[in-house]
């Protein structure tokens, strides 16, 4: 691929866009922000704000894919930045991200390895858009340029740019788990992933486990060397944890570089929740729900979304056990599950859903009450703010996933309780279980910690909730989505092109 050089000193790559299109009532287009304003996206677009001369790219849907080009808007807000849209049809957005990544490698990232379906991915058109996305970074990019990719849709984009612009500084960030080699090593194109991570300066993932994981892959595929490893950062909790890691592997050597491994875990934005708390509107979703949902009745909030890795129905199952068990709680909790259902249309979520809706149900027929519906289902997605209002107002947050890359809801969770009680009984198999010293920590593999845990929550004291609270909330002010940003910045930015 024929390389024209740009004059983007600094480069994001990522499926998503940095905002929503839409249309004014004129019919016009119109940016508008993303419909949860506390992920990632505002923090990776304020980094235009120190980095000018910078571009996102991303993709777009179109009919036709013969008469496309890519296409470059020039973007206002925070700061001015250029937005590349590469055009994708169709079937290339169906067979790229719904088979080949959420079919093919999301199980297998998950350590859900009988859920692997290798016979529907192409691999030729993953491997196209990765092309694609590395072609209109180097042709964007000035020389020595960082360019920061996002996410496993985008394995091989770095492979691509190394091959033709080696002056690159390049930083790749690993959203979800990585998972342990004899897993990873289950998908067939495990070499040429591990190759295209090693063209990077810079793999960032969000806990130690995952980078042990992703170095002990790539020393045992593909034979990299591992340098001496260095003891955790005292922002992962050492010990206890499922995923705790004493010790990190910081640098692999291969081929003749040297590559950075940095564990720094997205953070949420705690100023901003608390500003959402005092907003009239918040107060006022925060009321309707005290009136509507509580009653004064102990409220219990489970968010997620649908998919087998979420643990709702081992969530929806313990709860069961706990009404057949404690019927001194009936009429005095309730459990709202926020599981925002999937639009992609595979069947495998599609049956996820139905489970999640036929337990719900079948839970509220045995033990509803004139005046007490136990279990409120909620599958719509819930704007931010009253979201923000949710967790303002939850005695506890129950968060069990099978298996997550960190989970975003216990940070926000902990912060929208500052200078609260509250308790947040969280599974070990999430990346945040190794950062929130003062959760309660659960298995939701196993029945009996399931019940243990939820019943623990419930009859916890006051003093001990603030306590724990306290931990969390410190630990969530300390590090930042800001700071992740930065922290990974910086760390590409020290590095030496190689």
């Amino acid at each position: 691929m024929a390389m024209s050089e740009g004059t983007s000193k600094f480069i994001i790559l990522y499926h998503r866009t940095p905002f929503e299109e839409a249309k004014d009532p004129q019919g016009s287009r119109i940016w508008v922000d993303q419909k949860s304003p506390n992920g990632i996206i505002p923090t990776l677009r304020n980094l235009f704000r120190t980095r000018p001369d910078g571009t996102w790219i991303a993709w777009r849907q179109v009919e036709n894919i013969e008469e496309e080009v890519d296409e470059t808007i020039a973007m206002k807000e925070p700061s001015p930045f250029r937005l590349r849209r590469i055009p994708l049809n169709e079937d290339e957005i169906t067979s790229f991200y719904h088979v080949t990544s959420k079919e093919s490698f999301w199980p297998i990232l998950h350590t859900f390895p009988t859920y692997f379906d290798v016979n529907n991915a192409d691999w030729g058109i993953f491997e196209e858009v990765n092309r694609r996305f590395a072609k209109a970074a180097c042709n964007e990019a000035a020389q020595n340029a960082i360019v920061w990719v996002h996410d496993y849709n985008l394995w091989l984009a770095p492979s691509f740019m190394r091959s033709e612009r080696p002056d690159l500084k390049i930083a790749f960030f690993h959203h979800t788990p990585f998972p342990g080699n004899d897993v990873f090593a289950i998908l067939p194109w495990r070499r040429q992933i591990i190759e295209s991570l090693l063209s990077c300066d810079l793999v960032g993932f969000h806990i130690p486990r995952y980078t042990e994981n992703f170095a002990r892959a790539a020393n045992c595929l593909i034979g990299a060397k591992k340098s001496t490893k260095d003891q955790v950062d005292n922002k992962f909790i050492a010990v206890g944890s499922a995923l705790t890691e004493p010790k990190v592997t910081p640098w692999l050597t291969h081929a003749g570089r040297k590559i950075r491994l940095l564990s720094s875990p997205v953070g949420t934005s705690p100023d901003l929740i608390q500003k959402l708390l005092s907003k009239e509107k918040v107060k006022q979703y925060a009321n309707e729900i005290s009136k509507g949902t509580k009653k004064n009745r102990k409220l219990i909030l489970s968010a997620s979304r649908v998919d087998y890795t979420k643990g709702n129905e081992e969530l929806l199952l313990s709860f069961e056990r706990l009404l057949e068990k404690r019927k001194d709680l009936h009429g005095k909790v309730v459990l709202m599950l926020a599981c925002v259902s999937a639009a992609s249309g595979m069947k495998i979520y599609e049956d996820t859903q139905r489970s999640v809706e036929e337990m719900a149900g079948r839970i509220n027929g045995r033990f509803s009450l004139i005046d007490w519906v136990p279990i409120r289902l909620s599958t719509r997605r819930i704007p931010y703010e009253e979201m923000v209002a949710w967790f303002s107002q939850a005695d506890i947050c129950w968060i069990t996933p099978l298996r997550d890359g960190l989970n975003l809801v216990a940070k926000e969770y902990a912060a929208a309780r500052k200078g609260k009680g509250g308790v947040l009984v969280l599974s070990e198999f999430t990346g945040a279980s190794v950062l929130l010293d003062g959760a309660v920590l659960t298995n939701p593999y196993s029945h009996r910690r399931m019940d243990e845990a939820i019943e623990e929550a419930i009859s916890m004291d006051e003093l001990e909730q603030r306590q724990r609270m306290e931990s969390m909330v410190d630990a969530v002010d300390a590090y930042t989505v800001e700071d992740w940003a930065e922290e990974q910045m910086e760390a590409v930015e020290a590095e030496k092109t190689h």
